[in-house]
């Protein structure tokens, strides 16, 4: 082996030359891991765009309390996502997909987990109805509830006065307290949030309609023009007669004159109703035989819908005193007692064969 200066050199040669060979090795490996690194934090980072397996459409339930750690195990469980590990590191990079919201959400197929995270986050969940109907009684009303599925029932009420004591309302009577719409809501939905929800949104038409009434009304309150509006509501169910009939009523409160409308005595009658209203009933005296009572009732004897209240605040001007149903669902509107007299003889003593009250579903 040489000695020397030149042996030194050699040796520092070669020692250089492996030198950079393992330097050369390392940045590659680290050049190589780092691509394969990238790689995978890309895939995490696209794993969103990924489509959920899914062979048909399916309700998705998120119960409260529900964790992204559970949402992962469960979309593995359902075999919906072949990678949950990534979905974990997705979670961990990006925090804010994890605030996941209550309710159940509808996944159809060809959805991606983007969407899926999109509906969780946002709360955009299944919203199911129900529709309170115009002119129902509370009575009704609570039928109609009981019998929606999807709401929680809480309340034990089954008439106006109990269910005004369990909802806490400024009333001795909980009748035509709420406006009749449909109402969308989640399931677990209770019947008294839902009431409460009709409640304050009547509250909300009503007194947005009278601040802008005609002050010489003879309607001393917002309950007044409430009741009013349900025996509108319960007189005619074409929107075209609401303004008339009310005009028709006011012009009687104007004169001291009795109202004289059946469906407040046939409310009066409560149970003892059973479809024909005879002379007996009109005679009878109860809180709401507007045939006995110079005034309305003490209470709404129905639900109203928005167009009901306007009515009941904008009558229409006009002379008539009087109207009676056509059996049409109409009804025809007179000046004088004579003129009412004379329909009275030609729609209700000689009735058609096809009459009815009320107009004919489109």
């Amino acid at each position: 082996m040489p000695s020397g200066p030149d042996s030194n050199r050699l040796l520092t040669s070669l020692g250089l030359g492996l030198l950079k060979r393992i330097v050369f090795a390392l940045v590659f490996t680290l050049m190589v891991l780092a691509a394969v690194g990238w790689n995978q934090y890309q895939s995490v980072l696209d794993l969103p765009k990924q489509r959920l397996a899914l062979q048909q459409p399916t309700t998705f339930t998120v119960p409260a309390g529900y964790t992204a750690s559970r949402l992962v195990q469960e979309l593995s469980e359902r075999q919906w996502l072949d990678e949950p590990l990534k979905l974990k590191l997705l979670f961990k990079l990006q925090p804010e997909l994890t605030k996941l919201r209550s309710g159940e959400y509808e996944i159809r197929v060809g959805d991606t987990l983007e969407a899926l995270l999109d509906r969780l986050i946002s709360g955009r969940s299944v919203q199911y109805r129900v529709t309170l109907i115009e002119g129902a009684t509370v009575k009704e009303m609570l039928e109609i509830l009981a019998n929606n599925k999807q709401l929680e029932k809480t309340l034990s009420a089954t008439d106006a006065v109990t269910l005004s004591s369990e909802l806490n309302l400024k009333s001795d009577s909980a009748e035509g307290l709420f406006l009749a719409e449909t109402y969308y809501f989640e399931r677990g939905t209770s019947d008294r949030e839902l009431l409460l929800r009709a409640h304050k949104m009547l509250n909300d038409v009503l007194d947005k309609h009278w601040q802008s009434r005609d002050e010489k009304l003879p309607l001393k309150t917002p309950y007044e023009a409430l009741i009013l509006a349900s025996i509108i509501e319960k007189e005619t169910g074409l929107s075209s007669e609401r303004g008339q009939i009310s005009g028709v009523f006011i012009r009687r409160l104007n004169r001291g004159m009795r109202l004289q409308t059946d469906p407040t005595v046939i409310y009066g009658l409560g149970d003892r109703y059973q479809g024909n209203l005879t002379r007996k009933h009109l005679k009878e005296t109860t809180p709401y035989n507007t045939y006995r009572i110079p005034a309305l009732p003490p209470t709404p004897i129905a639900l109203v819908g928005e167009e009901a209240i306007v009515a009941s605040l904008n009558p229409e001007p006009g002379k008539a005193l009087y109207f009676v149903a056509k059996g049409d669902g109409s009804h025809q509107f007179s000046d004088t007692l004579e003129q009412h007299n004379r329909a009275v003889r030609e729609y209700q003593l000689k009735r058609r064969k096809d009459y009815r009250s009320s107009p004919e579903a489109n």
